[in-house]
């Protein structure tokens, strides 16, 4: 029986078949990889928008909301006063109504009467009862009587028609507005949501308050609190020794602010001065307190910019100053 000679190995060949195809795949897995390395494959990259971008947008949409608000502010005021004159009408109307409903009862008793007994009967008891040349002045009183009832009666119901048909329009208007109102309420509502949506994108290191300008990377978590806190007393006063929360003195304000962040500082400047870390005035960051003169007689919530926030003297509030009015002494940092 003859054999199947042995097939030979010819160098630098795969003796399978997919070994090609393999050897080109990891080429290809490699040349990729280097691509991706060098950038020329990667996803693009898109960035996040600035604190100044979003600031941008916030102020767009403000735009649109305060010609919304002030809309609302018009139509409210105008139901405040169609309210107060439909409350008059009504006042007006009610004893116009008892009036014409005592009348009216008047006048169906007359009615009922002469139903009941009949024009004969009331004539025959005329004539039983009273002298013949009396008949013609009585039945002449039975009809002034009856004539005068109606024509009260139409004299109330013509002034209640009256109020009745001004109070229509103004209900009507009422009607009207109270649906803007809710419109405006609703696109109120949808701008404002779109407006904290904005400010909840600004980054955690931003610290936006209504009181001081908008600063921006605020590393520190009790920094953050202690700015918050110490803008939202701006325009209270000063008041020597006080330490908050309706007036403050400056040591006060200071720890007023750090207090809320769960730091306690002496109520004192020169215990202050040794209870945070010296900073140079190169590395100082908002959060940081700014001593002054040379006796750290006074201190102040640095915001950064060259601007603090701080209880200046007596007769003057609590506000936000330039660090350059004063001789600075140095920076320290709680905590």
């Amino acid at each position: 029986m003859a054999t199947m000679p042995l097939h030979r190995h010819v160098p630098g060949r795969s003796s399978r078949p997919g070994g090609l195809r393999r050897a080109a795949h990891r080429l290809l897995v490699l040349v990729a990889a280097a691509a991706v390395g060098a950038g020329l494959l990667s996803a693009p990259a898109h960035a996040e928008p600035s604190v100044e971008e979003i600031e941008r947008q916030i102020d767009k949409q403000w735009q649109q909301l305060e010609p919304t608000i002030e809309q609302y502010n018009k139509v409210r005021s105008q139901l405040k006063v169609n309210r107060k004159k439909s409350a008059d009408l009504q006042k007006k109307i009610q004893p116009l109504a008892l009036e014409a409903e005592l009348a009216m009862n008047r006048v169906a008793d007359l009615a009922s009467r002469y139903y009941v007994n009949g024009p004969s009967q009331e004539i025959g008891a005329v004539l039983l009862n009273a002298k013949p040349d009396l008949l013609g002045e009585q039945m002449a009183m039975l009809e002034r009587l009856a004539a005068y009832e109606r024509q009260q009666l139409e004299s109330v119901m013509k002034v209640r028609k009256k109020y009745d048909t001004q109070k229509a329009k103004l209900d009507a208007l009422i009607a009207d507005q109270e649906a803007k109102e809710k419109q405006l309420a609703a696109k109120k509502k949808q701008i404002d949501a779109k407006i904290k949506q904005l400010e909840r994108s600004l980054p955690v290191t931003t610290v936006k308050t209504t009181n001081c300008p908008t600063i921006n990377g605020v590393v520190s978590a009790a920094a953050r609190t202690a700015i918050k806190v110490a803008c939202a007393q701006v325009g209270k006063p000063y008041v020597w020794g006080a330490t908050g929360p309706n007036s403050f003195d400056c040591s006060g304000l200071t720890q007023y602010a750090y207090k809320a962040a769960g730091i306690y500082l002496t109520h004192f400047t020169g215990a202050q001065w040794n209870e945070g870390k010296a900073i140079s005035r190169s590395e100082a960051r908002p959060g940081d307190l700014v001593f002054f003169r040379s006796d750290l007689s006074h201190v102040g919530l640095y915001l950064g910019n060259n601007l603090m926030v701080h209880a200046p003297r007596a007769g003057k509030p609590v506000n936000v100053s330039p660090i350059t009015t004063m001789p600075i002494a140095g920076f320290r940092r709680p905590g």
